[in-house]
């Protein structure tokens, strides 16, 4: 994933995805650019001979068993059966999958989310995928139910959407990737379901050492695997771009486009932990490979709209020969995606989006220069065609804010504002589109207007999860930029503890990082102890919460230690 997407959600209840809703293919949503809102998106982006074999390799879809009580379906003749679990409770689902001897999909999303309404509009709503779905459970996990940040702590996923294929047993078996076009993501799925080793055990063989003898499936479920949301599973953070590099290189020859993708994530990883590369060299080389190559252009898609300003940087110096060859050969590369009638108008889209990251390396922050007309020119017309192409409703919620988003990185603000604002009245859910207004007032340097839409977003917002991220959000903006207002300060932070419902599931996954880092800026804020009375209020209030829990359950430690891990955090 890029640095696009930005953020949030809808309803208490989940609306099941609609698959039933045949909608156009729509561009992924790359990692949010705008760094406050991606604090609250994320913490807080073929062959067939293949599947000719790989469906000889799947069970035959066979007839469910009876659903248990504790289990709800929702299901038409023609869309993806969805099993909602019930509050925290996956036992009756893994009951189910063991009895019918089938995987568990796992998809944990939102309803507000460009990127979750893109999964449904491009996968979800494919034919092969809700033939495909008979062959496991699929569950649907909205981030906003009763129990679900606690499912979200006991399978480790974060940043919406993420996809996870278990096994009966509740082991995983790979987590897909959301950010590949729906044709390789069907592929990288039928890998999964036909796969007897997971992805943990294909990398424990490669690790092992001695000579490997993956299959190429094996292979490509690797090059495929969504270490973007791995957290953890697999490898830890820091050691992420060294094992990716360890398996390009254990990759065979003959496996190209494996090895080729397996190479560009490990670059991407390196990028962002700002860790060397073993051979800086060989490494440029591949990337110019790939440039020059149509099928591994195409089949890399995602990482070269994505991260290319990323590996910009990371392959050569500013100014330099490398560094003009790259940025022609690539933007070429981008052109010819763009002018690709074989993509969709939002992945043309994507590709101007990275034309304008690549235009703005080496830039400061405050550099307001403007873009050349050509590109500008490029921008305003996929912006347009993407609009016009975007019409049902899951679509336009993940295009309209990527193609504001495109208008403001080019410094289009006004124009990004006036789509944005167009969209409201009609939008799946508005207090999406109003954190991006927030963004782009903040970036005009209007705090005022950044400030007032932020808590028009937070008025909106529906569901608890997302309204503690949008309040404790908006706390944070306050703090940020108006620490001085400290009568609309303590308003909000009362207005968001004031919501929080006494139970334990409001303590797990994102709620508890919002909150802990709600408090954290509270306690900057009452540096030097000017803002005492109020941080004693909200400690009040906030223990009042935390009594109500089951005493010797692990989130009243928790909830008493918003403060308290607050305080540490800041002082460290």
């Amino acid at each position: 994933m890029n640095s696009l997407s930005i953020l949030t959600r809808m309803k208490t209840n989940p609306v099941v995805p609609d698959s039933a809703v045949v909608i156009p293919d729509l561009i992924r949503d790359p990692v949010p650019r705008k760094p406050w809102i991606a604090d609250q998106v994320r913490n807080d982006k073929s062959g067939s001979a293949l599947l000719l074999a790989l469906s000889l390799l799947l069970p035959a879809c066979s007839k469910a068993p009876e659903v248990p009580a504790a289990v709800a379906t929702h299901a038409t003749a023609s869309t993806v059966a969805w099993v909602k679990p019930e509050g925290a409770n996956m036992d009756p689902i893994f009951a189910q999958a063991k009895a019918a001897n089938k995987p568990v999909f796992l998809y944990w999303g939102a309803v507000w989310c460009p990127p979750c309404n893109q999964i449904k509009a491009t996968v979800f709503n494919r034919q092969d995928f809700i033939e495909r779905s008979k062959s496991f459970v699929p569950v649907y996990l909205d981030g906003d139910t009763a129990g679900a940040q606690k499912l979200g702590t006991r399978f480790k996923v974060r940043g919406y959407p993420t996809m996870i294929l278990l096994r009966p047993d509740g082991t995983e078996l790979t987590r897909l990737p959301g950010e590949v076009q729906a044709s390789q993501y069907m592929e990288v799925l039928n890998l999964g379901l036909a796969s007897g080793a997971s992805a943990k055990e294909s990398l424990a063989a490669v690790q092992n050492g001695g000579e490997v003898k993956l299959t190429p499936e094996a292979w490509r479920q690797l090059a495929y695997y969504s270490w973007e949301q791995d957290e953890a599973q697999l490898v830890a953070q820091k050691e992420r771009a060294q094992t990716l590099h360890k398996l390009a290189q254990a990759c065979p020859p003959a496996q190209v486009e494996a090895s080729s993708r397996l190479a560009l994530k490990a670059m991407v990883a390196a990028a962002q932990d700002k860790s060397a590369l073993p051979d800086k060299s060989a490494a440029l080389a591949r990337v110019q490979q790939i440039l020059a190559d149509a099928p591994l252009r195409r089949s890399n898609f995602d990482q070269l709209v994505n991260y290319a300003p990323d590996l910009l940087e990371l392959l050569s110096a500013s100014g330099s020969s490398e560094r003009a060859g790259l940025l022609t050969s690539w933007n070429a590369a981008l052109d010819q995606f763009a002018a690709d009638t074989s993509l969709s108008t939002a992945d043309r889209l994507s590709a101007i989006a990275g034309k304008v990251a690549l235009a703005k390396v080496g830039r400061t922050k405050d550099d307001k220069t403007e873009l050349n007309a050509a590109l500008l020119a490029q921008v305003r017309a996929a912006v347009l065609a993407a609009d016009q192409a975007a019409s049902s409703t899951y679509e336009r919620q993940a295009v309209i804010p990527n193609a504001a988003d495109v208008l403001s990185e080019a410094g289009l603000l006004a124009e990004s504002d006036a789509m944005l604002k167009a969209e409201l009245p009609k939008a799946l859910s508005p207090y999406y589109h109003m954190l991006v207004l927030s963004s782009n007032a903040r970036q005009r340097g209007d705090k005022v207007a950044a400030l007032d839409w932020a808590e028009q977003a937070w008025n909106a917002a529906k569901g608890p999860a997302t309204r503690l991220q949008w309040g404790s959000g908006y706390v944070n903006r306050l703090i940020e930029l108006a620490p001085q207002d400290a009568v609309r300060i303590e308003k909000a932070a009362t207005g968001v503890l004031a919501e929080l419902e006494a139970v334990p599931e409001t303590f797990y996954e994102r709620n508890r990082r919002g909150l802990e880092k709600m408090g954290q800026r509270l306690q900057s804020w009452n540096k030097g102890g000017l803002h005492k009375a109020a941080l004693n209020k909200f400690k009040v209030q906030l223990d009042a919460v935390c009594a109500k829990l089951p005493e010797q359950d692990e989130t009243r430690a928790a909830c008493s230690a918003v403060f308290q891990a607050s305080a540490g955090m800041a002082k460290a």
